[in-house]
């Protein structure tokens, strides 16, 4: 769990970075927690499976093949595009074309932090595709993401995430599903039994 931690901590550091860089202000992070779940825990933590989401996903290759998901419930989602649009909170009721841009380069800029944190960590290669969008229910967005997968895999690294600026936090989720395998192989480079 350290070295989880250790692998957010850093992933968000890197985010952090690029983030202020890219909206000319500062955004503070935390990961409150860095841990391996059960899809059923995973479904509990984000509100159930008719949770309207967004998501950003993106497949990914190299030594750990899996999916990625970045996951935003509804509120946090406007609240983002608010935040990082220098909008009051409460203007964005609802995702148009550039809503929905900065909430995917804002998971794109987050999975990039993670991932780069992972593989400098592991020496591991990780190379992630081009990121897709959607906004739907979770149940809808995880069976779209998993069965077009078939991950199999029992454990989810699962890496909670708070943004803030001012008194104004946000809360997202990192997912990692490992296809068949994977996960012994990034727990191995970390000198760790699964």
């Amino acid at each position: 769990m350290d070295v989880l931690k250790e692998i957010g901590n850093i992933g968000l550091g890197n985010a952090a970075t690029a983030l202020a860089t890219m909206v000319n202000k500062r955004i503070d992070m935390a990961v409150p927690q860095s841990r391996f779940l059960s899809l059923e825990e995973v479904m509990n933590l984000i509100g159930g499976l008719e949770e309207v989401v967004s998501c950003v996903s993106l497949r990914l290759d190299g030594d750990v093949p899996g999916q990625i998901l970045f996951i935003f419930n509804l509120e946090s989602t406007f609240n983002l595009v608010d935040m990082l649009m220098g909008m009051e909170k409460g203007t964005t009721r609802e995702l148009d074309e550039m809503g929905e841009s900065v909430v995917k380069e804002i998971g794109n800029v987050l999975t990039g932090s993670f991932l780069s944190a992972i593989s400098s960590m592991t020496g591991l290669t990780m190379i992630p595709t081009v990121p897709m969008f959607a906004t739907d229910m979770l149940g809808a967005v995880l069976s779209a993401s998993l069965v077009a997968g078939g991950y199999v895999e029992e454990h989810i690294l699962t890496i909670e995430t708070l943004l803030f600026e001012n008194q104004e936090q946000i809360k997202g989720h990192f997912f990692l599903f490992t296809d068949q395998g994977s996960l012994q192989t990034l727990f191995n480079s970390l000198g760790l039994t699964l």
